[in-house]
């Protein structure tokens, strides 16, 4: 778990990375300071992106749960959810769209149209 790395995440940030320079998607952010650190934020359209990994965020798409100290890593997660909900409500009370990708829709590419057309509603 030491390996793995909160920024510039090969699974999740640097793919999103890729996908804004593909599609010439320009003025995002990052490491803005907002609550919640958002992985990307575009200040003009008031949208913030987190790209959150699946075990770390409590996202079940697959069966990956520690069999060593088990209480822990449940209690992290749960921990993670519950300030992820609270970090979203206070972003969206500020009035800022928050947009929550999972690491599995960026393997499989789920997430562009919806991305795309946040980013095209301005």
């Amino acid at each position: 778990m030491r390996r793995v790395k909160s920024s510039r995440n090969a699974s999740t940030e640097l793919k999103l990375i890729q996908f804004f320079k593909n599609h010439k998607i320009k003025g995002w952010r990052r490491s803005y300071p907002l609550v919640g650190k958002p992985d990307f934020v575009f200040p003009k359209q008031r949208i913030v992106i987190f790209a959150d990994g699946c075990f770390w965020h409590g996202h079940d798409c697959r069966n990956t749960k520690p069999a060593q100290n088990r209480t822990y890593w449940e209690s992290k997660r749960d921990r993670n959810i519950a300030r992820d909900i609270l970090v979203t409500n206070a972003l969206q009370k500020k009035g800022w769209t928050v947009i929550r990708i999972w690491e599995c829709e960026l393997k499989k590419g789920s997430y562009e149209s919806r991305l795309l057309s946040a980013l095209q509603s301005d």
